[in-house]
């Protein structure tokens, strides 16, 4: 019973372990999907430029919309990947 626990636990922490510090961004310039190492755990999976390269600026996205481009700049722009 022991022997078919095991690999079906070290599966689940691995599985947990990718969705913490792995992660998915969309390029905002071009329309590229890339796979990239978070520099801290979290369990937000996706993410994605709301001002991309328009003209717009934070005070014109929704709070929600703001959120996701506060996260944009931590995660991806403040790391140099989306350049």
């Amino acid at each position: 019973m022991i022997r078919r626990i095991i690999p079906v636990l070290t599966f689940i922490l691995l599985g947990l372990a990718a969705r913490l510090w792995l992660g998915l961004y969309h390029h905002d310039e071009f329309a590229e999907t890339h796979l990239f190492l978070k520099h801290r755990p979290t369990l937000k999976w996706t993410f994605y430029s709301p001002l991309g390269m328009s003209d717009l600026t934070m005070k014109d996205l929704t709070p929600q919309e703001q959120e996701e481009q506060r996260l944009f700049e931590e995660f991806i722009s403040s790391k140099g990947l989306s350049k």
